[in-house]
């Protein structure tokens, strides 16, 4: 079926297919970090680090490994790195910790450019090895399989995320947001609770890191850099950060909006043919007249008569 304006190609299309895939992709980056600057009111300026261990700790083991594997244990390496890294960022709150895992975040992008051991490919780049991929994964005609991979890890994010929303960690979370305080008052450790909730958030970052850089086929230092985690924080704010569907609906439009205006920019005219001047304006936008983002214009009750 085609979709004119909106895709270049039907919608089974392999283009269309692996645009879908990567928009998925980043609904489940979007809600996984939701679950740290939404739900539990933590700023972090270094989530894009943990996405870069899932893409790059994919590609180096998946030379020794079957991606299955290689992909697991790249989340498991991300998920300690962040209990160490949280151990120490965590001790502060506020900007000051956005300040502690954007230096950390810096250091890991450095890492990604030095190409240490010839291991990330520095600024061009580390490409996948298609030989060490199942045969389900390879090819033009498997598009619809890597959007069916970006689909599982999207459900997969939601059902877990939506799953602490409705247990009793979800009313703490936001307790925490609001008042960290009343969290101790209860005699709960909110250190604790924010260290397992980071540690948490990152594993997701890095399965998601993990399964974008099977769908696009590489990791790239972009990845690693601090653009990303503001882009997640803008798909967060734009479709309503600490709602139900809000980060999924923000990731998935911004990501479609990314690719697309910088696949049609030099067609449009002044800066319309900047991607960047456009979602900028989106975002600028969406902050003036729906402050609670994109889902928050459905929820916003009606004046009386």
């Amino acid at each position: 079926m085609d979709v004119p304006v909106l895709f270049d190609g039907p919608l089974n299309s392999p283009g269309t297919l692996q645009l879908l895939g990567v928009c998925l992709v980043f609904g489940g980056l979007a809600l996984g970090y939701d679950l740290l600057f939404g739900h539990a009111g933590l700023l972090s300026f270094g989530h894009a680090l943990f996405i870069a261990f899932g893409a790059y700790g994919t590609g180096i083991l998946l030379e020794h490994l079957p991606l299955w594997t290689a992909m697991l244990a790249a989340v498991a390496l991300a998920a300690v790195a962040a209990a160490l890294l949280g151990a120490v960022a965590l001790r502060v709150g506020g900007i000051a910790l956005a300040m502690v895992t954007l230096a950390f975040a810096q250091v890991g992008w450095i890492v990604v450019n030095r190409d240490p051991g010839g291991l990330t490919g520095g600024e061009e780049g580390l490409p996948l090895d298609s030989a060490a991929l199942p045969s389900a994964l390879v090819g033009v005609v498997n598009t619809v399989n890597l959007y069916w991979l970006s689909l599982a890890f999207l459900v997969l994010v939601v059902l877990v995320v939506h799953g602490i929303r409705r247990a009793p960690l979800g009313r703490v979370l936001t307790g925490l947001r609001d008042d960290e305080r009343r969290i101790a008052v209860l005699g709960l450790s909110p250190y604790r609770i924010k260290l397992a909730t980071f540690v948490l958030a990152a594993a997701l970052a890095a399965l998601g890191g993990a399964v974008y850089v099977v769908v696009v086929g590489g990791a790239t230092p972009h990845l690693a850099s601090t653009d990303l985690t503001l882009s997640l924080i803008v798909m967060a704010v734009l479709g309503g950060a600490g709602t139900r569907w809000g980060a999924v609906l923000g990731g998935i439009l911004y990501a479609y909006l990314d690719q697309r205006l910088t696949h049609v920019g030099g067609s449009l005219p002044g800066p319309l043919g900047q991607p960047l001047f456009v979602l900028g304006a989106l975002f600028v936008l969406a902050v003036a007249f729906l402050p609670g983002g994109l889902t928050g214009f459905s929820r916003r009750p009606s004046r009386a008569a």
